[in-house]
């Protein structure tokens, strides 16, 4: 495929607003999760929580958009001259030909919560806010366009913890087409009770820091995160510019939120992405794994990614760092993935002291300076949702 530049990034996570603040806590091994304190969710866990999001209303225009998850977009476009680069790209390719493509999967679930909290009639909880505008699925895309003025086709990708992930392989297909020039993508998703009490039902939400590919793994971290990419097919870069070289998808659909024991989709999403990118697995110099930190998840994806690197290529994962910020993971560990090729740099996985001896992989416990051409980054999800993209230098 013809590779796509990323000429515009951003992200806000519990590590902090912004690229410099990411960076400096993966180079510093400075986690952002923290003791559970979001209420009214009184059981032992940590989350990776963004800070001053409850300060911090959307006002004026954007008012009828507020709720936590679109607070959580804003301060993430704020960051790192996103908005700016979209108003140069706005200038160059007209607001009608850039697509704004976005992954969540809590959107405004929080303020239902809350309005069923505020009363229990049904009449009351169809006033309590503009439904379209804080609780729907669109309405983070909705309030993103038009906070960037932005007029090209816009959707809302929700597969589970792959969706900011698959708007990438989404803005690829729609650019390829002609349908647009650029395209916005990324994610939101924002803590709620309900994915809370839901992973603490399935028995997954470990009651320490989360520690991928540990031999006591024992449960994941839930964080909330947002960030966002712009994507431009016409390289108005320098000369070893970073750029999306190629995505895999697929849908194994094995179990409603088991992975396939083997890694059958993950090894597909992996060989797909090489293979649109003409790149052989040798050439992959770093794989960001999904690494959640529970048993069933770390080992599908081992056995897959040791199907395609064996065990010569490092790998980890960064959720040790955000949590696990579900439908937000895809843009989160992309921008990951994109600082570490720009400042060469490999994080190990964070929390994680003795690697499962049953993995084959080669998982990576210390960070390591070291230049880096090409990064893989996989995003697994519930019911089988698969993708995986590789980024590097452009020639």
């Amino acid at each position: 495929m013809r590779p796509l530049f990323v000429t515009g990034l951003s992200i806000a996570s519990a590590l902090g607003a912004g690229l410099e603040r990411t960076f400096s806590a993966l180079r510093e091994g400075r986690s952002g999760l923290r003791q559970n304190d979001f209420e009214p969710f009184p059981h032992p866990t940590w989350i990776g929580r963004v800070e001053g999001l409850e300060s911090a209303p959307l006002s004026g225009e954007f008012a009828r958009f507020d709720c936590r998850n679109n607070r959580l977009a804003q301060l993430a476009l704020a960051q790192d001259g996103f908005e700016q680069a979209v108003a140069r790209a706005r200038e160059r390719h007209g607001a009608a030909r850039i697509a704004v493509l976005l992954g969540t999967t809590t959107s405004g679930i929080l303020e239902t919560e809350l309005a069923y909290r505020r009363g229990a009639e049904v009449e009351s909880l169809l006033a309590a806010r503009d439904y379209a505008a804080t609780h729907g699925m669109f309405s983070l895309t909705e309030f993103v366009r038009r906070r960037l003025a932005l007029e090209g086709p816009a959707a809302t990708v929700s597969n589970a913890c792959a969706s900011s992930a698959k708007v990438f392989a989404q803005a690829q297909r729609l650019i390829e087409a002609g349908i647009c020039d650029a395209a916005v993508v990324g994610g939101v998703d924002s803590l709620c009770l309900t994915t809370l009490y839901g992973f603490r039902s399935l028995e997954l939400l470990s009651e320490s820091p989360c520690r991928p590919c540990d031999e006591r793994r024992d449960g994941i971290s839930i964080g909330e995160a947002g960030g966002f990419a712009l994507l431009e097919k016409a390289p108005r870069a320098e000369r070893g510019a970073v750029a999306l070289l190629g995505y895999g998808e697929s849908s194994d659909g094995y179990h409603m939120s088991s992975p396939h024991p083997e890694g059958a989709g993950a090894l597909l999403a992996m060989s797909d992405a090489l293979a649109r990118a003409g790149a052989e697995p040798q050439e992959v110099d770093y794989v960001n794994l999904h690494g959640t930190g529970t048993p069933a998840n770390d080992r599908a994806e081992d056995a897959a990614l040791h199907a395609v690197f064996g065990d010569s290529t490092p790998a980890s994962s960064t959720k040790g760092w955000t949590g696990h910020t579900l439908g937000a993971a895809g843009i989160v560990e992309a921008a990951v993935s994109v600082l570490c090729l720009e400042r060469g740099f490999r994080p190990g996985s964070l929390n994680t002291e003795r690697v499962d001896p049953a993995l084959r992989a080669r998982v990576a416990l210390e960070s390591e300076q070291r230049p880096l051409e090409r990064v893989l980054s996989n995003s697994f999800g519930f019911g089988g949702n698969n993708c995986s993209l590789l980024f590097g230098r452009a020639a």
